[in-house]
């Protein structure tokens, strides 16, 4: 039976890439050429984001090619990720240093089954419900080569900076917190979405003219932008529920009487 070659077969090769990409990764963090596997992490990335845009440009958005980014999306971002912080910090720890490297992993496959269990539309999302594994996989990236390879934080404090960079991120991808999405570049969605918009413009030209190592502060400031959000909308609506409660009390109480 001959093979069926759809529009689809654009948008899964710039997926399929991404999970080359990882996969060099891998191969590239275990010969201990850390950087290198950082590149081609970052290059995953890069595909990663002309998938979708290949799939909307060529009409061919589908579950299939959902399901193949989720699993191409595990090894790049998850995977790779998990096994550069094992291979840079926690080998030494024994089986405890091994489940602690592989909690990112967890973490990430975890947020992409809950991301298709919960898809009802193939378009974009202006929100994420936790962060998206790619920026994960920026963030520890990120940490490890630009920070804890130069050597800029204390040795005391390593252990402690590893663990939180760690735990944190992984955290982030699990939770419901809402996370933006950058728009797709258009005027009208950026008259929507004037904030965003400035937001990652900004962060990318300073990640560009510091060669990169003011990514992870960056990833550190999206991160506290959503959960700060997250924060101020859950104290706002309970003290909206206290409010009714309140008055609910009040003309209980005015009927009694």
């Amino acid at each position: 039976m001959p093979i069926r070659i759809t529009r689809s077969i654009v948008p899964n090769l710039f997926t399929l890439a991404n999970l080359f990409s990882g996969f060099c990764a891998i191969v590239m963090f275990s010969k201990g050429e850390f950087e290198n596997g950082a590149m081609f992490i970052f290059l995953a990335g890069i595909f990663d984001m002309f998938d979708g845009y290949m799939a909307r440009l060529t009409n061919s958005a589908s579950e299939l090619g959902v399901e193949l980014d989720s699993l191409c999306d595990a090894v790049s971002f998850g995977v790779a990720p998990s096994f550069l912080l094992y291979m840079v910090h926690y080998k030494n720890l024994g089986e405890i240093g091994l489940l602690m490297a592989a909690i990112p992993a967890m973490a990430g496959v975890y947020r992409l089954a809950r991301f298709n269990s919960q898809l009802t539309s193939l378009e974009d999302k202006q929100y994420f419900s936790g962060m998206p594994i790619p920026s994960g996989a920026m963030t520890i990236v990120s940490f490890v080569i630009f920070f804890l390879l130069k050597n800029i934080i204390p040795l005391h404090y390593i252990d402690a900076s590893v663990n939180f960079v760690n735990i944190v991120t992984s955290f982030a991808m699990i939770s419901t917190i809402k996370y933006d999405n950058f728009p797709r570049p258009s005027i009208k969605n950026f008259k929507l979405h004037p904030f965003i918009y400035t937001f990652f413009l900004i962060g990318f030209v300073v990640i560009i003219v510091t060669k990169g190592s003011f990514l992870f502060p960056f990833m550190m400031l999206y991160i506290t932008i959503g959960a700060t959000r997250h924060l101020i909308t859950w104290w706002k609506e309970r003290n909206e529920i206290d409010d009714n409660d309140e008055e609910d009390e009040d003309e209980d109480s005015e009927i009694i009487q």
